[in-house]
C-alpha cells in the first residue's frame, strides 16, 4: 500500500501543471460518480471513495506548491 501511494505521489509530481488540472478534474468525476453508486447501491467500494479522495488532495497539493514556489 505504502508503494503504491509513492507511486501516485511521484507520477503526479512529474505531471505538467495543466496535465495536473486535467488530472484533478478527472478524479473529481470519477469521486462524482464513485459516490453517486454508492448512494444508489450500485458499489460497496467505499475504500476506492477514500483513495480518490486522498489522491485529489495530493494534486491539489502540488498545484499550490508549484503556485507558491512560482513555477
Amino acid at each position: 500500500m505504502v508503494v503504491v501511494k509513492l507511486k501516485n505521489s511521484k507520477r503526479l509530481n512529474e505531471m505538467s501543471s495543466p496535465d495536473l488540472e486535467k488530472e484533478l478534474v478527472e478524479l473529481k468525476s470519477e469521486l462524482f460518480k464513485l459516490r453517486f453508486n454508492g448512494v444508489t447501491g450500485g458499489t460497496d467500494n467505499m475504500i476506492k471513495v477514500r483513495e480518490v479522495k486522498k489522491n485529489i488532495a495530493r494534486a491539489k497539493t502540488i498545484l499550490r506548491q508549484r503556485e507558491l514556489s512560482g513555477k
